[in-house]
């Protein structure tokens, strides 16, 4: 059971995680937003908690930015306790849905974010078209974006563009992901 913490508060985890008592009790975990696609989970029983359900499947064509703004609403709301965002490994949805926060709620570019997440939880893999959906964001909140998608010999990936010139190919370098 691998749980980060992205901030303060923040953690990212698999559902594997989000069931175990003492994740939740002993990182005070009041809000859990699941994005695991699986709605009858039993989660254990804690005075307090809520639970907000991303019907979303791992798959590029889902429409997950649909819930980047009601996602980001109910972390920010939670003053309480802790929030854990999950999907079944940690690694596509919940990191996305993460990142699209961070650049709600920290202004940060979806670059920094990724960077961010990437450093607190290494194996994190959005697919294409989350990413996709990341770019579309950043580019309505903050004008600009600052990844890209390039076909490379390991299929299409997220670059990340240079910070003062985004659209210059040159000076762009490839994303860990």
């Amino acid at each position: 059971m691998s749980v980060s913490q992205v901030s303060p508060g923040l953690f990212l985890s698999g559902l594997d995680s989000a069931l175990s008592l003492g994740v939740l009790s002993s990182r005070n975990i009041t809000l859990i937003i699941n994005a695991s696609g699986l709605e009858d989970v039993a989660y254990p029983q804690l005075d307090g908690l809520h639970v907000l359900h991303v019907p979303v499947q791992d798959q590029p064509h889902a429409p997950l930015r649909h819930y980047f703004d009601s996602v980001a609403e109910q972390i920010s709301q939670n003053q309480t306790g802790g929030t854990l965002v999950h999907c079944t490994a940690g690694r596509s949805r919940s990191p996305t849905l993460v990142m699209a926060y961070l650049m709600r709620s920290e202004g940060l570019s979806l670059r920094q974010a990724h960077e961010l997440v990437l450093e607190r939880r290494p194996f994190i893999r959005p697919n294409a078209g989350f990413w996709r959906q990341l770019m579309e964001d950043e580019r309505r909140l903050l004008g600009r974006n600052s990844v890209r998608m390039a076909r490379t010999s390991s299929g299409v990936l997220p670059e990340a563009l240079d910070e003062s010139e985004d659209t210059n190919p040159a000076a762009a370098y490839c994303v860990n992901v």
